[in-house]
């Protein structure tokens, strides 16, 4: 055994620090020993190799401890810049994208391909054991095309809009993950699914994972996102969200883009049985252990059975 190196005051200072912190968060893992956490993964953070492999440990480090992760991931940055190499133009309805035959296509390579293999790699080399997956395998997720409307500003008409192969969960097949989870593995899903017709569907990330995450029974739905969490009028963080006070802020218009499908996600999720669903800022360092094992968290928190 090497020797222990000399420890200067702050050294030590900083050993207690990291024990005091270990001790502190024994009883949130506790709390969540045996437990699975659904995490979607997308965002900006996706793209920085230092928070790629930050994100990786601290997966690795939940399965150490005990809980059963999940981790459903997006890719909308790295498909949008495949998208641009190839000159095929992106239209985008309420944070969903237009996705005609050629873009599906393309989705499938990047998420299920290059994307998710990294983040399998990734963990795989912080000490986890993971394998990687689409809503194909198994037959995971059958999906069906996504119906969406509009209303006009003007005349409150509802117009259906058509957003080509961009689908929505229809059944989620619990016992593909119940047979990987059983095997010690991590898995990590691309939200590809494939539809009852034989054609090929992308689904939101955050909407993949939303159903995931109740097929399950997960304890806790993590949205990993570019924000803090869901922010007033003002641009501060609401620390907590009710169901009602999210329909308000879709509503009103509050919301919009990108986090109308993240709340309408939680919604959904805390009405089918998860216990507490989060969206938080995954460039954050360590987001994912802030909210699960301090008091404090770090995002805005819907909890189940509050209207």
């Amino acid at each position: 055994m090497p020797a222990k190196p000399t420890a200067t005051e702050e050294d030590a200072a900083k050993a207690l620090a990291a024990a005091t912190t270990l001790a502190e968060a024994l009883p949130f893992i506790q709390r969540y020993d045996g437990e699975a956490v659904l995490i979607k993964y997308g965002g900006h953070a996706m793209g920085d190799p230092e928070l790629s492999r930050m994100f990786a440990r601290d997966v690795a480090l939940l399965k150490q401890v005990g809980l059963r992760p999940i981790v459903v991931h997006g890719g909308g940055p790295q498909i949008g810049a495949m998208l641009k190499r190839l000159n095929i133009e992106s239209e985008f309805v309420d944070g969903h994208r237009v996705t005609d035959q050629a873009t599906v296509e393309i989705a499938e390579m990047v998420l299920a391909g290059s994307i998710n293999k990294a983040i399998v790699a990734d963990i795989t080399a912080a000490g986890g054991a993971a394998v990687g997956l689409s809503g194909k395998d198994g037959g995971l997720i059958t999906a069906r095309k996504a119906h969406r409307a509009r209303k006009d500003p003007s005349s409150h008409i509802e117009k259906a809009l058509d957003l080509g192969f961009v689908g929505e969960p229809e059944r989620v097949d619990a016992s593909v993950l119940d047979a990987v989870m059983g095997a010690g593995l991590i898995p990590i899903i691309a939200p590809i699914g494939l539809g009852a017709d034989g054609q090929t569907y992308n689904i939101n990330a955050d909407t993949a994972a939303g159903a995931i995450a109740a097929a399950i029974g997960a304890k806790r739905l993590l949205l990993l996102s570019d924000v803090d969490g869901v922010l007033d009028a003002g641009g501060a963080l609401i620390r907590e969200i009710t169901v009602g006070g999210a329909e308000a802020l879709i509503a009103s218009g509050a919301a919009n883009g990108g986090m109308i499908p993240k709340l309408e996600t939680c919604i959904k999720a805390v009405g089918e049985g998860v216990e507490a669903a989060v969206i938080l800022d995954g460039r954050r360092p360590h987001a994912v252990l802030l909210e699960l094992f301090t008091q404090l968290g770090a995002g805005t928190l819907m909890e189940a059975g509050r209207a």
